[in-house]
């Protein structure tokens, strides 16, 4: 049996989640008050700070298996913020709190400051049906 090789690296996918959540950042301030697509939106952030810890941890993983320690820990206290804020805006969404909500989200905008999503992206909606997904998730 040969060697699956997953074309989807760590980084590629972290990637595309940051321009995502970018995305829904920009179109979440957007709405002039909570309303559906503001929950599918906030809850979208939610779960793709958490998907962007998990390919931390998988990048980090690989190196250690290297002994690349050092490397590991910078990486991971370099993206802890993710981790911090995902769980905070995940509470903050569950509960319906959106002064919280809107307060982790500039605090993921300020995080993500550098990043550039051009107007014709083709990445389309991808928060679409997040709360259910959060919901379920709990």
């Amino acid at each position: 049996m040969s060697r699956v090789i997953n074309p989807n690296k760590p980084g590629t996918e972290r990637n595309r989640l940051i321009r995502a959540v970018v995305l829904a950042l920009r179109e979440m301030m957007k709405e002039p008050q909570p309303n559906e697509r503001a929950r599918d939106m906030a809850a979208f952030i939610a779960l793709s700070l958490e998907a962007i810890t998990e390919t931390v941890e998988t990048a980090v993983t690989a190196w250690e298996k290297r002994d690349y320690w050092i490397k590991a820990d910078r990486f991971r206290m370099e993206w802890l913020w993710a981790d911090r804020l995902g769980r905070a805006m995940r509470n903050a969404v569950l509960a319906e709190d959106w002064g919280q909500v809107a307060l982790v989200a500039v605090q993921v905008g300020q995080a993500l400051g550098d990043v550039q999503v051009s107007s014709r992206h083709r990445m389309g909606k991808p928060w679409v049906g997040a709360w259910k997904q959060l919901q379920i998730s709990r």
